[in-house]
C-alpha cells in the first residue's frame, strides 16, 4: 500500500508562493509607475520597489540588469498605458475635434484627482530630472512627447478636412505643442496645489483660444474659471545712494 500524505516540511520558514516569470515583472513594473508618478526616477530606490511589492533583490535583477534598464521600461509601459488613453479620446469620430480633446482633458483631471492629486505625469517628472538622468533617457522622452503632439495635431487638422493646407497644418502642430507644454504644466502646478485649479485654468484658455484660431465653436469646458489673488506687489528697496 503506498503512502499518499503529503511530504513533511522541515524546520524553517514556509516556501514562498513561486511567480511566473511574467508576474513577478508586472509587479515591478506595476509598483515602479506608481513611484515614479509620484517621486519621480533619482529619488526612486530599487528597495522601494522591492518593499512596495515584497518581491527579492534576487527576483529583480533577474527580470532587470538595472535601476537604468527598468527605468527604459518603466517609461516605455507608461508611454504605452498612456498611448492608448489619447487614442480612447481623440479617435471617437462622433465628435468634433476639439470635444475629443477637451474629454481627454477630463479624463486625466480624474485620474489624478482619483489619487488626490499625488501622482503627475512619469514623462513630465522626468522632465524635471533631465540634467541627472542617462542620455538615453531623453531621446527616449523627447519620442514620447513628440508622439503625443502629433496625436493631437492629426486630430486637430479633422476641423479642415482631407485637404487641409500647410499654414492649417502649422498652426495645429503649433497648438498641439502649446497644448502639451500647457498641459504639462498645469499638471504640476496640480500636484504643488493638491487640487484641480491650474488644470481647469489651463482649459478654458486653450480651448477658448483654439477656437479662435480654428475658426470652430468652443467646447465648454465644464465649470467656472478658478479664481486667482493677486499677489501683492513686491516693495522696491530704494539704493540711497541713487539719490
Amino acid at each position: 500500500m503506498s503512502d499518499t500524505s503529503p511530504p513533511r516540511r522541515g524546520r524553517g520558514r514556509p516556501p514562498k508562493t513561486a511567480r511566473a516569470p511574467e508576474g513577478t515583472r508586472g509587479m515591478l513594473v506595476r509598483a515602479g509607475v506608481e513611484l515614479l508618478t509620484e517621486k519621480g526616477f533619482s529619488s526612486t530606490r530599487v528597495d522601494d520597489v522591492l518593499n512596495a511589492t515584497g518581491i527579492s533583490k534576487g527576483s529583480f535583477y533577474a527580470c532587470f540588469d538595472s535601476k537604468q534598464a527598468f527605468g527604459r521600461i518603466l517609461i516605455e509601459s507608461y508611454a504605452s498605458h498612456f498611448n492608448a488613453r489619447i487614442d480612447r479620446c481623440l479617435g471617437d469620430g462622433t465628435l468634433p475635434p476639439l470635444r475629443r480633446l477637451l474629454n481627454f482633458v477630463h479624463d486625466a483631471r480624474d485620474g489624478m484627482q482619483r489619487h488626490a492629486f499625488r501622482r503627475g505625469c512619469l514623462i513630465g517628472n522626468l522632465g524635471h530630472e533631465v540634467d541627472i538622468l542617462p542620455e538615453s533617457f531623453n531621446v527616449l522622452l523627447c519620442a514620447i512627447l513628440n508622439g503625443w503632439e502629433r496625436r493631437v495635431t492629426d486630430c486637430l487638422l479633422e476641423v479642415y478636412g482631407t485637404t487641409p493646407d500647410h499654414g492649417q497644418k502649422q498652426l495645429c502642430a503649433q497648438l498641439a505643442r502649446y497644448f502639451w507644454i500647457g498641459w504639462e504644466g498645469a499638471v504640476l502646478r496640480a500636484r504643488v496645489e493638491h487640487g484641480p485649479a491650474a488644470l481647469d485654468l489651463f482649459a478654458t484658455f486653450f480651448f477658448a483660444q483654439a477656437a479662435t484660431l480654428l475658426g470652430v465653436a468652443s467646447p465648454d469646458p465644464g465649470g467656472t474659471i478658478p479664481p486667482v489673488s493677486p499677489e501683492p506687489p513686491a516693495r522696491v528697496k530704494t539704493d540711497p545712494a541713487a539719490g
